[in-house]
């Protein structure tokens, strides 16, 4: 089977934890180029955890199961090298890199994952299309990275880099966390304009409201470290309207209705 042939990302029975705590007890999912799937959970269940793992973050530890991208062992390759293949992560909460400006920080990443520079002229000529298209000003290319940044500033540049370094697989760890409705608008504007047959997106959120401007392809719903349930966009909205309270039975409003007929 050819690479292409491969889906994006495949978790198969994951077990991981951290400071000798197991946090995932199993989660299983397949993800393929193209597709937007939203991983929900209360607090706690484990989404976090996950993105951390799926990005090599050395304090978490795996115990057991498999990791596949596009065929390739995942777990094996060091967390640049998971970069480089094409995987990308949006943080939750971004670190600041006082004396280092945001010029700077996606030049020399875009070098490290090309392996070659990038001409200063197409370069300023693309930071500026994605300035634009983030609504962000120019000035801010000699901004030092995330130093006094706001929230939504912060989110934003997460979203700038995702469209600089242009992955194939974006994993985004409650990225829609403390943003105001418009930085909100923006950030889905983003993956949405993104969006299509070279991408995959692992959109990790608490609430549905993301989901109303990015139209998922499967919702998945974490609880205790492993997948409960998983289904449509329909999912979301139901646990809009009923919270996490009905994993303790393990049945969707669907399913409840069908085995009370």
């Amino acid at each position: 089977m050819s690479e292409k042939e491969y889906p994006l990302l495949e978790v198969r029975e994951l077990v991981a934890g951290i400071e000798g705590k197991t946090i995932l007890n199993g989660v299983s999912l397949t993800l393929r180029k193209g597709e937007v799937h939203a991983i929900m959970g209360p607090n706690g269940s484990g989404k976090s955890t996950l993105s951390n793992v799926l990005m090599g973050h050395p304090a978490y530890e795996v115990l057991s199961g498999e990791v596949l991208y596009k065929g390739r062992n995942l777990l094996e390759m060091e967390t640049d090298e998971r970069a480089k293949a094409g995987v990308f992560l949006a943080f939750q909460y971004p670190t600041a890199i006082p004396g280092v400006t945001t010029v700077n920080f996606l030049r020399t990443a875009l070098k490290s994952l090309r392996g070659q520079d990038m001409p200063a002229r197409d370069f300023r000529k693309m930071l500026k299309e994605k300035l634009n298209e983030l609504s962000m000003d120019e000035s801010f290319a000699t901004r030092y990275v995330n130093d006094g940044f706001s929230g939504g500033e912060k989110k934003r540049f997460e979203m700038l880099q995702m469209a600089m370094i242009q992955p194939e697989l974006a994993i985004m760890d409650e990225t829609d966390s403390g943003l105001d409705i418009d930085a909100l608008r923006v950030v889905s504007e983003n993956v949405n304009r993104m969006r299509g047959p070279n991408l995959g997106v692992l959109l990790i959120t608490h609430y549905s409201r993301i989901l109303t401007h990015i139209t998922p392809d499967f919702v998945h719903v974490m609880a205790g470290g492993r997948i409960v349930t998983s289904g449509g966009k329909d999912l979301a909205h139901e646990l809009e309207e009923r919270g996490y309270d009905w994993l303790t039975n393990g049945k969707t409003k669907a399913e409840e209705v069908t085995a009370n007929v």
